[in-house]
């Protein structure tokens, strides 16, 4: 036993890193294996938790349920799709042109900096609650401001025709400065030698931000743009604590309606297989903006 000791610690003199990392990645890796795991499995089951027998196996009916018979899942699909270009468009333009304008010196620009990141801190349940009372048709501000341009007064979040596009101005006003962060650090790296060689042309400053900064800027902005489109495919807290996926099915993105399903419904099974497919979703749209960003296309 005494050798065996001398052994072990010999051993962990000389692999340190190893050996004392290697317990947390098993722990994060079953962490991270058994949920996905399980939710692959029960996707091609059939079960409903308050169901006393087993999980049935039914192959690819669940999938098949949903594309050709779930007409609220395709429903929530294009709503999810409508929602995060909406909001991905949004906050990519004022992103891009807040960190335009941050960049350039002026007094104060480190407050103004910090002020315009506030919106991140604060966490997604307190922000609905908030822009729901800003969104009362009678006493939010939100109808006061529209009416100062002659528009309005609108039902925010109880019309069916702008409630996903309300929901996107929220989402917006909370990550917008995420891209603004971004395209700052981005242009802090830009090279000072395209612009000196394109004043010495005579270039003018829109010339040299369509022609330089912003092909430069591509890789930066297109991490940017992964980052929020990912995030707005499965934006849940603000939408569901803002309309419940209402009025009606007007806002009931895809992970609204799985959460409906699995845990009003309790079909387990049906909305395990929802979730595969927003998973899909997430990855076709990362793969694609990632072959983008490359400059595949």
């Amino acid at each position: 036993m005494r050798h065996l000791g001398i052994g072990w610690s010999r051993f962990v003199e000389r692999h340190p890193v190893p050996v004392f990392t290697l317990p947390s990645v098993v722990a994060v890796a079953l962490l991270m294996a058994f949920p996905v795991g399980y939710t692959l499995y029960m996707s091609v089951h059939s079960w409903y938790a308050s169901s006393v027998t087993s999980p049935h196996f039914v192959g690819l009916e669940n999938f098949r349920r949903a594309f050709v018979e779930d007409d609220r899942f395709r429903n929530a699909l294009w709503l999810t799709v409508y929602f995060t270009a909406l909001a991905t468009a949004l906050q990519l333009v004022l992103g891009v042109s807040l960190a335009l304008v941050l960049n350039r010196p002026f007094r104060g620009k480190g407050l103004v900096r910090s002020i315009f990141l506030l919106p991140m801190v604060a966490t997604p349940v307190a922000i609905a609650l908030v822009w729901m009372m800003m969104y009362n048709p009678t006493l939010g501000v939100m109808n006061y401001l529209v009416g100062l341009v002659g528009l309005g007064p609108y039902r925010w979040v109880s019309n069916a025709a702008i409630v996903v596009p309300a929901l996107a101005v929220v989402d917006t006003w909370e990550w917008t400065p995420l891209i603004t962060l971004i395209t700052l650090a981005g242009l802090a790296t830009l090279p000072i030698e395209p612009y000196e060689s394109a004043l010495i042309d005579g270039a003018s400053a829109t010339q040299m931000f369509w022609r330089i900064t912003l092909p430069l800027l591509r890789p930066t902005i297109m991490v940017a743009l992964l980052f929020r489109a990912i995030d707005c495919l499965k934006t849940f807290d603000i939408i569901y604590v803002m309309t419940q996926g209402g009025p009606g099915f007007a806002s009931e993105t895809l992970n609204v309606y799985t959460f409906q399903v699995g845990l009003f419904y309790f079909h387990i099974g049906y909305a395990s297989s929802l979730l595969v497919i927003l998973f899909a979703l997430v990855l076709g749209v990362s793969l694609l903006l990632i072959k983008v960003r490359r400059g595949a296309w």
